[in-house]
């Protein structure tokens, strides 16, 4: 609420950078959670319509901030309105944003918006090198990296990861200054957010071994009686595989027991002492 008050004030371009911030901050605070996610997406639809051009200018890097790695179609629309904006700066910030929403994913919708703008700036350079780094993040690590400062089931963040985009975001604000011009290697701030998109099990010994997964949607259970299910729709697949934004995956057979409680990145797990393997006849 605070942040959308100081948005309200009509100030000129140059009083107007706390405003942009302020923006920021929108995407900042709703991050990880859904629902805010979806309150604040709102909220920014409403910036974009009545909003200053330095307010404008940020709306793309927050869109970015609130859904990284997590190309959902409503997004993808609007920055890609956004990304044939009449004001420059908006047009390269929502270029980037394409990036940064894909991260990972191999996306195959905004592989084909991002080859269009390819051709459609093919004459103004500054643009085009914005698409490439958008195309370089889409296939980041041919779609085994993801792009995610939270941890735990987004339940924690890390702090060095977040700030490192923080740093990206304010640098995409001023993009003419910093990475079009001598700055472009604050683009390696992304670095301390990206992470292997794997969940691989090993032993108490760190070795390796295959388990059978059951991947699934993730299901909010928050507030719920009992022990509800945690996702829906699942696959049973063998380890090492690899988790979408939105999947999580929970172990498919009772010989091991998981020392972690949220399966992701590296789990050890254990044998369960009380595991009795099926007699087969």
């Amino acid at each position: 609420q605070k942040m959308l008050h100081t948005c309200t004030e009509h100030l000129d371009e140059a009083e107007a950078t706390h405003q942009a911030v302020a923006v920021l901050g929108i995407g900042m605070i709703a991050m990880g959670e859904e629902i805010g996610a979806d309150m604040a997406l709102r909220s920014l639809d409403h910036i974009l319509q009545y909003g200053e051009l330095p307010l404008r200018r940020a709306v793309p890097v927050a869109l970015a901030i609130l859904h990284l790695s997590n190309p959902k179609v409503t997004v993808i629309d609007t920055l890609s309105k956004l990304s044939h904006d009449a004001d420059q700066d908006v047009a390269l910030g929502a270029i980037i944003s394409m990036g940064l929403i894909g991260a990972g994913t191999n996306n195959a919708r905004l592989a084909g918006l991002l080859r269009q703008l390819a051709a459609y700036y093919a004459k103004d350079s500054n643009a085009l090198f914005m698409v490439r780094i958008a195309q370089g993040l889409l296939y980041m690590g041919k779609g085994l990296m993801t792009i995610n400062p939270t941890f735990s089931d987004r339940f924690l963040v890390d702090p060095i990861a977040f700030g490192s985009l923080i740093v990206l975001a304010h640098s995409v604000l001023h993009l003419k200054n910093t990475i079009l011009g001598k700055s472009h290697y604050l683009l390696f701030n992304i670095v301390p957010a990206m992470r292997p998109r794997w969940l691989v099990t090993l032993d108490e010994d760190l070795k390796e071994i295959k388990v059978p997964v059951r991947v699934g949607q993730a299901v909010d259970t928050t507030g719920q009686a009992g022990r509800p299910k945690q996702i829906t729709g699942f696959q049973t697949r063998t380890t090492p595989v690899l988790l979408n934004y939105s999947d999580r995956a929970e172990l498919a057979t009772e010989e091991y027991l998981s020392v972690a409680t949220v399966l992701e990145d590296f789990v050890i797990l254990r044998k369960n002492p009380n595991y009795k393997p099926e007699k087969t006849e």
